[in-house]
């Protein structure tokens, strides 16, 4: 496959994209940060625009990509629905298709970030985002949604390379925290997609009540029959550290966040204070396990600051890696020039 194979091409999760393609991108990405540290530079999108749509805040998101468009040459535009016509809930304004085919006029890319409290049910960010793919003409990223987050995916098995080497073979825990913000599920249903697909051995564990999307967790399940490896989901948190080569401790909702409301889903997690990673666990039950986290962490709930501030934290290497991947994946998807 060559490099320019990918120009055009959407990004909505890592499933929908080869093993070959994923590969493009952290190869890509590895030469791209030898080159940030080097100081060679790397302009491969000069005078291109990149159009972010923000429907949520961000810290990570909206630097990281800002600062790709501008070490690759190009400009990143910032924009929220509020400083626009576009049609929300309950105001009539500019249709998805108008804006996304006039934006696919003025810029090479759009990425979109819509998940939690701009949603009204589980899916519908996933869906709106796919809205603007059908009628955009230039490549739609997703960065962050309700359902998938494939740059923060691709990010982490970046980063479990980076740190592990080979990751073929090694455990990835995805265990459910205690937190009062009641997260979406793209971070951690992205992870489970892209290290199955990578041979890792992957266990999700959550308290009663806390399941995933069943069609995500079925293509998890079928990637890591093809790939010879285990998928596990439990409910006991002990059983899952075990052995754990990498633990991702992250808060998600319910199933039954949008019928609830926020509220009585915060309150319903207050059952679970004690999922918690702490020192204790990791270093009783895991293999020296790392640390790994999409952030922001809520200290003290998710994960105790022993951990996060420990030998086994990696997450400030995994927010720089943000940078580095991304400015893969804008360069490949929007044609720059190698």
């Amino acid at each position: 496959m060559a490099y320019y194979d990918l120009y055009g091409k959407d990004l909505l999760t890592t499933q929908w994209w080869s093993k070959e393609e994923l590969n493009a991108v952290l190869d890509l990405a590895k030469d791209l940060k030898m080159k940030y540290y080097s100081r060679v530079p790397h302009e491969y999108l000069k005078d291109k625009n990149f159009i972010m749509m923000f429907y949520n805040t961000s810290t990570r998101t909206r630097l990281s990509f800002e600062t790709a468009m501008t070490h690759l040459g190009g400009h990143a535009i910032y924009l929220e629905p509020k400083m626009m016509r576009l049609t929300e809930s309950g105001k009539k304004g500019e249709s998805i298709k108008d804006t996304a085919i006039v934006m696919s006029r003025y810029a090479d890319g759009i990425g979109i970030r819509l998940l939690e409290d701009k949603i009204t049910y589980y899916g519908e960010g996933h869906a709106i985002i796919k809205e603007w793919a059908r009628h955009a003409t230039v490549p739609v990223i997703d960065m962050a949604s309700d359902r998938f987050h494939p740059c923060q995916g691709l990010t982490d098995i970046f980063t479990a390379k980076e740190k592990l080497g080979n990751v073929e073979g090694k455990k990835y825990v995805i265990m459910w925290a205690y937190s009062p913000w009641a997260r979406s599920w793209g971070s951690v249903q992205e992870d489970a997609l892209i290290m199955s697909r990578y041979g890792m051995d992957v266990t999700i564990a959550h308290p009663p009540g806390y399941d995933l999307d069943p069609e995500v967790m079925k293509w998890v399940k079928q990637n890591a029959e093809e790939n010879g490896r285990e998928f596990v989901v439990t409910t006991d948190l002990e059983e899952a550290l075990q052995g754990a080569h990498v633990v991702f401790p992250r808060n998600w909702h319910s199933p039954r966040r949008y019928e609830i409301g926020k509220e009585a889903e915060a309150k319903e997690a207050e059952k679970y204070k004690n999922w918690k990673l702490t020192m204790e666990m990791l270093e009783k039950y895991t293999d020296k396990a790392l640390f790994m986290h999409v952030m922001p962490v809520d200290r003290g709930d998710e994960v105790d600051d022993e951990v996060a501030d420990s030998e086994y934290s990696v997450i400030y290497d995994q927010a720089e890696n943000r940078l580095h991947v991304q400015k893969a994946i804008l360069t490949l998807v929007m044609g720059g020039r190698l």
